[in-house]
């Protein structure tokens, strides 16, 4: 046994993954994907990096807090998978994989993000929910290209104005935040296609009639007092939806209306490895 591959198996714990790296990653994959999900790894083993043709590395559910400069030399890379780790910073190699298409972060420790983010122009998809964000980082404003933006689970409170430069973003998740009121900017992105608000603080929304690209909005477990306008064809999950009227005023008062069954807001999946 080489002095590399030692190497990498003296960073795996248990003899199960011993001997997925030792029978699996001696040379490059041919699909060019490697997938070290929940290997409880706490160091990337190093001969990865030398697999330059490689386009997809999940290393979700591990035990990572760091990653090693020569994760540089994967400059092919398009997807990379981070998330349920341990990372309190995003480790700068990450920013200079200038192919990456999807970006996984979520389930960290994550309370801010480097502005080498910004280097990453072809990303389409960052995920980075469920970490340590009180609010949404400006350089995310600058990826010129992002499609989908999954920042649930956070301490948000309020959106940047800036987030409108992003024209190609179709899809918003901020579940679980601490949103008390509607974003404003979101009002401004006509081209949005999903937007989902649900389990914040938000009492009042605003018509969203007015976006022509809207095709689902979210808004349920928040204390609202109305449900917002949308235009036909939309769909809305949330008190007062498709399946009952909205609350009648009487005498100054609002009537609430609740529902026995709700419909459940669909889940968010991540594309599982082709």
């Amino acid at each position: 046994m080489g002095n590399s591959l030692k190497a990498i198996v003296a960073f795996v714990p248990s003899d199960e993954c011993q001997k997925y790296l030792v029978q699996d990653l001696e040379e490059m994959p041919v699909d060019k994907m490697v997938d070290l999900s929940g290997r409880q790894l706490r160091r990337l083993p190093l001969h990865i990096c030398s697999f330059r043709e490689l386009v997809k590395l999940y290393l979700s559910d591990n035990n990572l807090n760091y990653l090693p400069p020569e994760l540089e030399q994967l400059q092919n890379l398009q997807i990379l998978a981070l998330d349920f780790n341990n990372f309190k910073a995003l480790p700068l190699v990450v920013c200079t994989l200038r192919q990456l298409c999807i970006l996984y972060l979520g389930n960290n420790k994550l309370c801010s993000l480097p502005v080498e983010l910004r280097l990453l122009q072809n990303l389409k998809t960052l995920w980075i929910e469920s970490n340590c964000l009180q609010c949404l980082p400006e350089v995310v404003c600058e990826l010129s290209l992002l499609k989908t933006l999954h920042a649930g689970s956070n301490a948000l409170r309020t959106l940047p104005t800036q987030l409108r430069r992003l024209q190609e973003l179709r899809t918003i998740w901020l579940s679980g935040n601490l949103l008390s009121e509607f974003p404003l900017v979101l009002l401004d992105m006509p081209f949005l296609e999903v937007i989902d608000v649900d389990r914040n603080s938000i009492r009042f929304f605003p018509s969203l009639a007015h976006l022509p690209g809207l095709k689902l909005v979210i808004y349920d477990h928040n204390p609202c007092r109305n449900a917002p306008k949308v235009a036909k064809g939309v769909r809305r999950v949330g008190r007062w939806s498709e399946e009952s009227p909205e609350p009648r005023k009487r005498s100054g008062a609002v009537i609430e209306i609740t529902l026995d069954e709700r419909p459940s807001p669909p889940t968010a999946v991540k594309p599982e490895p082709e």
